[in-house]
């Protein structure tokens, strides 16, 4: 008996031996069994696959294949035909409305355009009807213009302003092309003789000045190069030379015309872009040293020195100018404003209007308001034109690309420049010379097209960062 139980013993396998063994056994039986579920379904996950693919092919017809499940779930695979089709849509696309526009520029805006057509009915009734026996003909044609640009300006707003990229190059050259021709053209009926100056090109029933259509283009080829170039607008080659050959280029055909006054604008538009764009401040220490060197030549060597001498002696003192300078409409201009002292002479009740101060219409408009309404009605219109470029401004510094940024500071600047200089023409500040007042001077087709730039603007604070009421 014992030795039986000992036999049993020594054959009995150590416990310690038996635990390892069972447990190696058990892991490889559960991983042949994973594997195996493993295998199942890779093979079940191709089939489906290879099944949703055949039927895809054959529900289409096309190579375009849609997820298995898809249809089910009632979605749209992001590879079908319709996707496409939103695709090249969205790339091609011109108008959107994305974010809303910019209602406080839009108001100040609309106020100014309101406020110069009252300005204009009454400044320019009087010179209508001695000129054409209709005392309402200029408010109507500014009217209808007034209208028009709107709508322009309105539809502009809903236009991708990146689109403008690639019209650059083109709007450039259709500009020196007109530019071209008014020189060329002097003279012509095209070209007609209007104020001692060919500034006007007459195409059918339809005359403006190329010099308005230069500004903007300026504008525009100098943001397009501006922020391809942004990071290298510190060096010569791409932050100076080309936009000087630009400037040199328009300035020198707007000069021949001559146009002194939009030469003027355009340099200073051009200044304000480059200071904007980057461009270090020595380059304009340099370029005011070369613009002081050639006022110098053409006053002392050009053979002009002493008219020079006596347009600025009749500047300074236009009620006792030098013989043969006339002062006429700058004396008429100021007798007009010191009329208005602080509340003015009343609405209409301008007296200077009736045939004694020229262009009471255009250019010394903002001089009947200083009439009729006095400083305060001034100060309102002054007021007004600060708030519209200190929107302008913030609208374009609130943009979401350089591009943006540099079109909306250009167009803001070019009507607070051309407001500036229009009042110190006015008031005897500066020398006078014809720059109209934005919103305000008589001509259609020169609101049209102001309120279609301010439309650019509006398209531009779709997107822009900036809190609209």
């Amino acid at each position: 008996m014992r030795e039986s139980q000992s036999r049993s013993r020594r054959q009995r396998p150590p416990v310690q031996n038996r635990q390892p063994a069972n447990r190696s056994t058990r892991t490889r039986a559960a991983g042949v069994k994973n594997a195996d579920v493993k295998n199942v379904s890779a093979k079940g996950t191709r089939a489906k696959g290879v099944d949703a693919k055949k039927s895809s092919t054959r529900s289409a017809g096309t190579d375009v294949s849609v997820p298995a499940g898809a249809g089910a779930a009632g979605g749209v695979s992001l590879f079908s035909p319709k996707a496409s089709f939103k695709k090249v849509k969205k790339k091609f696309k011109v108008f959107s409305v994305r974010g809303g526009i910019d209602r406080v520029f839009l108001y100040i805006l609309l106020s100014l355009l309101v406020f110069g057509l009252v300005m204009l009915f009454s400044a320019s009734y009087a010179s209508s009807f001695y000129e054409s026996g209709d005392s309402y003909k200029y408010i109507r044609q500014q009217l209808i213009f007034a209208v028009l640009g709107c709508f322009v300006m309105m539809a502009i707003s809903f236009f991708d302003y990146h689109h403008l990229h690639k019209f650059a190059f083109l709007i450039l050259g259709i500009t020196i092309a007109l530019l071209v021709a008014v020189v060329v053209l002097k003279g012509s009926s095209l070209v007609p003789r209007i104020n001692g100056a060919y500034r006007w090109l007459f195409i059918g029933p339809i005359n403006f000045q190329p010099s308005e259509v230069a500004k903007f283009a300026l504008v525009l080829i100098f943001a397009h190069l501006m922020s391809i170039n942004y990071d290298k607008m510190e060096t010569f080659r791409y932050g100076v030379l080309p936009y000087v050959v630009l400037l040199a280029l328009i300035a020198g055909l707007v000069i021949m015309e001559p146009h002194v006054s939009a030469t003027l604008i355009l340099v200073a538009i051009s200044a304000v872009m480059m200071y904007v764009g980057g461009v270090r401040l020595r380059w304009f220490g340099v370029a005011a040293i070369l613009a002081t060197a050639g006022v110098m030549y053409l006053v002392f060597f050009s053979g002009k020195f002493d008219y020079a001498m006596l347009r600025i002696q009749g500047w300074l003192n236009p009620f006792d100018p030098p013989e043969g300078v006339d002062t006429w409409q700058t004396r008429q201009s100021l007798m007009a404003i010191g009329s208005g002292r602080l509340l003015g002479l009343g609405l209409a009740q301008s007296r200077q209007k009736y045939l004694y101060l020229p262009e009471p219409e255009n250019d010394f408009i903002f001089a009947i308001v200083c009439e009729e309404l006095g400083f305060v009605g001034a100060l309102v219109v002054i007021i007004l034109f600060a708030l519209l470029i200190w929107r302008g401004v913030i609208i374009s510094l609130g943009a979401k690309d350089k591009f943006g940024m540099l079109l909306g500071i250009g167009l803001t600047a070019q009507v607070g420049i051309q407001t500036i200089l229009n009042i110190c023409v006015v008031t005897n500040t500066l020398p006078n010379t014809g720059i109209s007042l934005p919103f305000f001077s008589y001509g259609g087709t020169s609101l049209v097209m102001l309120l279609a730039q301010m439309g650019i603007l509006l398209s531009i604070s779709r997107t822009s960062n900036v809190d609209k009421v």
